[in-house]
Parts: C-alpha cells; structure tokens; sequence
C-alpha cells in the first residue's frame, strides 16, 4: 500500500522505522509519540491488555485510551477494567453501541451464531460503529493497537507500523512478542490480568471480527 499524503508530510519511512524499531517496542512507542501527532489506544481489556496500556501511557500517559464496550463482557472483564484504569490513571473513553443488550435481545434475541447471515449486522452494531464514533469524535493521527502476529493469518501479515486507508497510522509495538513476553511484563511491572474474556463478535479466538480489516 502506497503511504498516505499524510505520512509523507511527516516524512516516514515506513520501511526504516519497522527495520530498526519493530522489535523494540519501548522505543517504537517513544517513536509515535515523537511525532507529535493527536494518538488513541485502544483495548478490549482481554488477556494481557494491561501490558499495551502500561507500554503506551509511560510514554503519554493522557493519551485517551479508548474501549468499544459491546455491552456482553464477562463480570471479570469489568473488573479488570476498572483495576487497570485506576491502577494506570487511564484516561478511558467508553464507546457504547446505540442499543443496550438488553434493548437488542428484546427485538432480535441472543447473539447469532458465527454463520448466521445476522452476525455481520451484530458486529457491526456493537463494535465497528462504536469505533467509527470514536474516530470522529477522538481524530487521532496515530491508533496504537495491542495486536500481534500469533492472533490470526491477517494479522501475521502485518508489520509494526502501517498505514490505514483512512491514512491512520497504525502502531503494534507488541507485534512479534509471545505469550511468554507478555506474561514477564506483567510480572515485573504488577500488572493485573484478565482470562475470564469473551468476544461475541470473534467466537473463536483466531477469528477477526472486522475492526483490523475495515480499518
């Protein structure tokens, strides 16, 4: 994909900055950060989602930090959240779908299932036009992104900075870690953890549910 307007402004060389920063992802953080540019994170404050947050606000720490609330996460997830927004000081911005679950259900009943010709419908209405409200509302330059290579066959073909459509720059410091990696950063910084985790709108965890497709 050839670079946005944009980033040309800005001067980037995509290809440089993913050869000598995409496997440090203190340093790619500071990077993005570095050019100066309106940033969000964002999270569904699944397993080891504190370590993103942690990475991204010892950089910026008022950086908004944004989470499509689907309104069908776990008790756990809940509280998750609000550990790690009190323990990091986040500066959380809750984006709600237009309906309740419980306004959806009364019409339309439980979550359709993967195949049902619906669930495109479902996705679109608790995540991806949540996430569209929150660019407008947010218009960030810069979206850093918890995503990693071991999630899904998509996003094992993407590199630590790219450039959206839309010409967001896309920031994925924690790319290329494992499982392993995450857990020690936790470890050693005393953060939280969240296992008790569920995606209506992926069902399977090697799924995507659009947001890193469309955008």
């Amino acid at each position: 994909m050839s670079q946005s307007a944009s980033t040309l402004d800005l001067g980037l060389d995509l290809d440089r900055v993913n050869a000598e920063l995409g496997h440090d992802a203190t340093a790619l953080a500071r990077w993005a950060v570095g050019l100066g540019q309106p940033s969000i994170v964002t999270t569904n404050f699944r397993p080891f989602e504190a370590v993103i947050l942690h990475l991204v606000t010892q950089v910026q720490p008022n950086v908004p930090v944004v989470w499509m609330d689907n309104g069908y996460n776990t008790e756990a997830t809940y509280r998750f959240a609000a550990a790690v927004s009190k323990q990091l000081k986040l500066n959380l911005k809750i984006y709600l779908p237009r309906r309740s679950r419980a306004h959806r259900e009364a019409l339309e009943g439980p979550t359709p299932a993967l195949d049902d010709p619906r669930h495109g419908d479902f996705t679109g209405e608790v995540k991806l036009e949540p996430f569209a409200r929150a660019l407008h509302e947010t218009a960030p330059k810069v979206w850093f992104t918890a995503l990693r290579a071991t999630d899904t066959a998509v996003r094992a073909q993407m590199q630590p900075v790219s450039i959206n459509p839309d010409g967001l720059i896309k920031v994925a410091p924690l790319l290329h870690w494992s499982s392993k990696d995450l857990y020690e950063y936790c470890e050693k910084h005393g953060l939280p953890n969240n296992f008790d985790y569920v995606d209506p709108t992926k069902g399977e965890d090697n799924r995507e549910c659009g947001l890193h497709i469309s955008h």
